[in-house]
């Protein structure tokens, strides 16, 4: 199987680093019946942390409005490629992005230890669409 190429919205909170506050976020998410694609959370400094979720349904995310929800910053947009764990898996898209002068800004991949893999893609926003292109989506 080939990778598949996928669009996807994601939005992020910064907040205290300190215990509690993904576990806060992620709560406040499933009460809210917002499943997710993807979660990540990047150290910014020393006493700060971002928060990122990609929610699989934007709508039902930007629906909640309770008082409790977060104020989420977004959308922003990355792409989620999922395809078989393999050698060189993600080789051809990096050289694609590359041989268009399209500089990855940040990249997070797992294997799922059944033989595929999840990898989130970021660039500029100003690249965003022709990346698409590249890529095919």
């Amino acid at each position: 199987m080939s990778a598949t190429v996928r669009r996807v919205e994601y939005y992020y909170l910064v907040v205290e680093d300190r215990p509690g506050e993904a576990y806060q976020l992620l709560a406040h998410l499933a009460s809210a019946q917002v499943n997710l694609l993807a979660f990540n959370a990047l150290p910014l400094g020393t006493d700060k942390t971002q928060l990122m979720i990609f929610p699989e349904d934007p709508a039902r995310l930007r629906r909640d409005t309770s008082p409790s929800a977060p104020q989420l910053t977004g959308p922003q947009h990355a792409f989620l490629i999922q395809g078989d764990d393999e050698l060189g898996a993600l080789v051809d898209l990096h050289r694609r992005l590359s041989e268009a002068s399209i500089n990855v800004a940040c990249a997070t991949g797992v294997t799922d230890g059944r033989g595929g893999f999840g990898y989130i893609l970021y660039v500029r926003q100003e690249d965003f669409e022709r990346a698409a292109r590249v890529l095919g989506v």
